[in-house]
């Protein structure tokens, strides 16, 4: 059995309250108790048990998911993700809470992290478009002691923060290798649809559909993409111009995570059962769309696994122990109307 802090007592000759004290890193030790201490847990091969510990003092641990104001379908299944790990976790002294902000202002989201107490929050999973202001103000969090979680959509060079989510580079490869087969050798233009460019999983996305469509399908043409901002009514102009101006496109790739408005923008200028269309994320009107084939097919991420793995980093690394790799890795689903 794993040594107890009775048996590490027992081994370094002195009392349990001294161990405590040791452990903890409380006053009043003296540098032979602490050497002593230090000795025998390497000899006995102790363990400190964080989770343990914080049981025994009835700690609650204090989570918090930043979440974009705006947001279609998808968004509303994450916050009811996050609402109903808030109630299963509850009796397990852990305490999950969401603020919804404006992440297009990074100026704005940036002041908010900053203000974060390390003594109200343990941990919080941010998703956010990537901008210096946003990955600063997440690093100075580390800094201070609240663990981070890049959830869904990262920061470029800010490897201290742990990130959940699929490998977008990947994701937005296999998007161009649907396409390009589902086309076969007709040749084309491809329409490519994003809420934004400045969000790191576009970028990723983005450099992934195109490293497959150039390298392997050279009879299709992927044009400019086409950045809504979220807006219907800015969609719906924009992707009527390139649809009238674009006679000969062949398929279409919405590569953010809300789909419905961009295909309603399609369905006003032409049928989009004459065209190939890939989107991402499972929602209500995804699945819809796909089973009446308005799209062919979606490249999704299950939202439920993708909180809960967030929540097990941040409660892992408070702990201080080793994440389980596997348990972790959101994987990407390909969803056609026949597998639905």
């Amino acid at each position: 059995m794993r040594p107890t802090a009775k048996d590490l007592a027992e081994a370094a000759g002195v009392s349990l309250a001294t161990v405590d004290r040791v452990l903890n890193d409380r006053p009043n030790v003296s540098e032979k108790a602490a050497r002593l201490v230090n000795e025998a847990i390497g000899r006995i091969g102790f363990v400190r048990n964080p989770a343990a510990v914080n049981l025994a003092r009835n700690r609650t641990y204090r989570f918090r998911f930043v979440l974009p104001l705006a947001g279609d379908q998808y968004l509303q299944e994450l916050m009811a993700q996050v609402a109903e790990a808030r109630e299963a976790l509850h009796g397990d002294l852990t305490d999950i809470d969401v603020a919804q902000l404006p992440v297009s202002d990074p100026h704005a989201l940036a002041k908010y992290l900053s203000a974060l107490d390390p003594e109200q929050v343990d941990g919080v999973a941010i998703m956010a478009p990537e901008s210096p202001q946003v990955r600063d103000a997440m690093a100075r969090l580390i800094e201070r002691g609240i663990k981070v979680v890049q959830f869904l959509s990262g920061q470029e060079k800010l490897p201290t923060a742990d990130f959940v989510g699929v490998d977008n580079f990947a994701a937005g490869a296999t998007a161009g290798k649907i396409v390009g087969r589902f086309l076969g050798n007709r040749t084309g233009k491809i329409m490519v649809v994003a809420d934004t460019m400045m969000a790191q999983d576009s970028i990723e996305r983005r450099l992934g559909f195109d490293s497959i469509v150039n390298q392997q399908f050279p009879n299709l043409v992927s044009l400019p993409s086409l950045e809504t901002y979220g807006d219907e009514r800015r969609a719906r102009l924009v992707i009527r111009r390139l649809l009238e101006n674009h006679p000969d496109v062949r398929a279409v790739y919405v590569l953010s995570s809300e789909a419905r408005v961009p295909l309603i923008a399609i369905e006003e200028v032409q049928d989009p059962r004459a065209l190939t269309i890939v989107v991402h994320e499972r929602t209500p009107f995804n699945e819809g769309a796909l089973k009446d084939d308005r799209i062919d097919a979606i490249i999704a991420q299950d939202p439920s696994h993708a909180v809960r793995s967030a929540i097990r980093i941040m409660r892992a690394r408070l702990e201080q122990r080793e994440l389980i790799a596997s348990q972790e890795k959101i994987r990407i689903e390909v969803l056609l109307k026949e597998n639905l």
